[in-house]
């Protein structure tokens, strides 16, 4: 069987790496991005790139999209995807929702086009270095074209043929991230409002039963230097935890502490705008207190 040649639609802080590492695994790949400053990277790493979505999903076998919002997914898939286009595969990478999700897959389904949900968990240091945890679901006969091109990403999980279920997991697993990082906050600055080193209290916490990916990673690397760059977009942030909660509440399943985190995430992203980094949770806390965590 012939290597598919790839397309690659959003060329962001996922999607830039995330891209170039096929195009270093040795894929021919057609890329495209709204910006064209981001095409310039895989452009000179021997990439092709399109005009616009139309162009790469009529030039390739298989298409993937990094987007931020689902309806721009969705507005970029079902909106340039038609009879006669060469594309047979399109695999989202963003974390849309098992909604959207749903309504793309049905709507390829006319053209004979398999959906794969593969949102991906890890962040930029994940994207460059190939570790991301890659969730992964929709029609097993898709998945199989997909898998070898998504292991040069990280660990894939197939979560199974349902559209939507990889985001699932997705939303689950950001909510968490986002929990991780309020509760951390709360509990850091009572520490250092009572007198208490930061740096002491982080030790106690990640060598008990309380340590988290925030005490463990965010904190260190990102609050107590007072950098606040971590890499993860206060709005990103703040539209995943409102997806998970919203679908959620769809499924008939209480969020109260979800809820909690979606409302603490909306001071964040009012208080220092949708493009601070979501450490930035943090700094409500301590503004609200009147001390600042730092090492």
């Amino acid at each position: 069987m012939a290597t598919p040649k790839i397309g690659f639609i959003g060329l962001g802080r996922m999607g830039g790496p995330m891209s170039l590492r096929l195009i270093s695994a040795g894929f021919d790949l057609v890329v495209f991005d709204t910006n064209p400053d981001a095409q310039a990277p895989q452009k000179n790493a021997g990439a092709a790139v399109g005009s616009s979505p139309k162009d790469v999903f009529d030039s390739v076998d298989l298409a993937f999209v990094s987007l931020p919002t689902p309806d721009i997914v969705e507005k970029v898939v079902l909106g340039n995807i038609a009879q006669g286009s060469r594309v047979k595969t399109v695999v989202d990478l963003s974390t849309s929702g098992p909604g959207m999700a749903t309504r793309v897959s049905r709507g390829l389904e006319p053209y004979g086009v398999g959906w794969i949900d593969a949102p991906v968990s890890g962040g930029i240091a994940g994207a460059k270095n190939g570790t991301l945890a890659v969730m992964a679901s929709g029609p097993r006969a898709s998945f199989e074209i997909a898998e070898p091109l998504l292991k040069n990403f990280g660990k894939v999980f197939f979560v199974g043929e349902k559209a939507g279920l990889a985001q699932v997991a997705k939303l689950g697993n950001n909510l968490l991230a986002a929990a991780a990082m309020v509760i951390s906050s709360e509990a850091l600055v009572m520490g250092v409002k009572a007198g208490i080193d930061p740096k002491v209290m982080l030790d106690i916490i990640n060598a008990g039963s309380g340590r988290n990916s925030a005490t463990q990673d965010k904190f260190p690397r990102s609050i107590l230097p007072g950098t606040f760059d971590f890499g993860f977009a206060t709005g990103l942030s703040y539209k995943d935890v409102r997806l998970c909660v919203d679908e959620a509440e769809n499924m008939g399943v209480p969020m109260v502490v979800g809820a909690a985190v979606r409302q603490m995430l909306a001071v964040t992203n009012a208080k220092f705008g949708p493009t601070s980094d979501f450490t930035s949770i943090t700094r409500v806390v301590e503004e609200w207190a009147g001390v600042e965590v730092r090492g």
